[in-house]
């Protein structure tokens, strides 16, 4: 692509860059970038403190959702336990119901064969039994077993209806509680279930904030690397000696870069709608901004290319080390030529207009030769 083949002149161009200043502009140099390397020392140092607080938070939150789950764990288990025993006594319920009910349907021919007898001697028959004894003795007797022989039949039906009634609602007592322990045990799941997904994002949480700890202590000790440089710098400097080139690295100034011009994005960065002029793929953002408003470096580097370019009228290449470069375009006016060394901050153009004949510019960053989302890395 064409723009490929000028990021790789500007590669080489850059790899010819004279490495020796002025000792007076190097000092200079040196003192500016050590100074935006502390600042941002300072900001990375405080991520990290507050990264390391809220770790420290979502591991006490963490502590607690494993208490509450332990809590949960337990009160599941309980409410299981509890529902095993009333599925016990159900089945107890109703194997005796059904052993009643056996023992009623065996006893039930001999009872209805004496309930029909008696119905069938009446009040006469019971005067019959009573007139066959001989004596008041006998007549005392014979009443007391036909009484007897009456109660014992109506205590046997009513004893077995009341066994039969109090295992009925003994039965209907232990089928609300397995219900109620059937839905007890559902909430007791519902929340163990939640408590298990907040112990997740909490764990993930912390996973997520090891990277960033991760990243936050590489980026710095990056900076710390070109720090030791720096000063490497200004010693020489100070001693009168040839100080080499120093830039600072890119990685480590992620979300801190400065915007390079005050305006309002009107073509965000990747695939475009179907229906959107120009690329399918847009590998940088375009902003929408008055034309002849200043355009400046995000961040230190070399100027590689600038100069005009198909599809971008006045295009600046800045390369920053290590694969990062960041480029400039849709510029009426180029304030940088090849070879300059820039600064956060730095002039390199005026906005201009895109080829639709709109006020705007375009801005794309590279890191490690690859386009990302600028609005991943400017300033919030």
């Amino acid at each position: 692509m064409p723009l490929a083949a000028a990021l790789l002149a500007a590669a080489t161009l850059t790899a010819q860059a004279p490495a020796d200043r002025a000792p007076a502009d190097a000092a200079r140099q040196a003192e500016s970038l050590a100074k935006r390397a502390a600042e941002r020392l300072a900001a990375l140092q405080r991520e990290a403190e507050s990264l390391a607080k809220q770790e420290r938070g979502l591991l006490a939150e963490l502590r607690k959702l494993e208490v509450d789950r332990a809590i949960h764990v337990e009160e599941l288990g309980k409410l299981q336990r509890d529902a095993r025993d009333v599925e016990g006594r159900r089945a107890a319920a109703a194997a005796q119901t059904a052993r009643l009910q056996q023992e009623a349907d065996r006893q039930r021919p001999d009872v209805e064969a004496r309930l029909v007898q008696v119905y069938k001697m009446g009040r006469a028959g019971y005067w019959r039994l009573l007139l066959d004894v001989q004596s008041l003795r006998d007549v005392g007797r014979a009443y007391r077993t036909a009484a007897a022989l009456g109660r014992i039949d109506r205590d046997r039906v009513e004893e077995h209806r009341r066994t039969l009634a109090a295992l009925t609602a003994e039965r209907a007592t232990l089928d609300a509680r397995a219900r109620e322990l059937a839905a007890l045990q559902k909430n007791a799941q519902d929340a163990a279930a939640g408590v298990e997904r907040a112990a997740q994002a909490r764990t993930n949480l912390v996973k997520s904030i090891d990277e960033r700890r991760d990243l936050n202590a590489q980026l710095a000790g990056e900076l710390q690397e070109a720090q030791q440089k720096l000063q490497a710098t200004l010693a020489a400097t100070a001693a009168g000696r040839p100080a080499p080139l120093v830039t600072l690295p890119l990685r480590p100034f992620q979300g801190s870069l400065p915007w390079p011009a005050d305006g309002v994005v009107s073509s965000p960065f990747g695939r475009q709608p179907l229906n959107s002029p120009g690329p399918a793929v847009r590998n940088g953002i375009e902003l929408s901004l008055p034309e002849g408003q200043p355009v400046t470096a995000v961040h230190g580097g070399t100027v590689a290319y600038a100069d005009l370019f198909s599809g971008y009228a006045n295009l600046v290449i800045v390369e920053h080390g290590s694969g990062a470069y960041s480029l400039y375009g849709h510029l009426s006016g180029l304030s940088v030529k090849k070879g300059d060394r820039v600064e956060a901050g730095t002039t390199v153009g005026t906005a201009g207009r895109n080829p639709a004949g709109n006020p705007s510019m375009y801005f794309e960053l590279r890191v490690d030769g690859k386009p990302v989302d600028p609005l991943q890395w400017l300033k919030r």
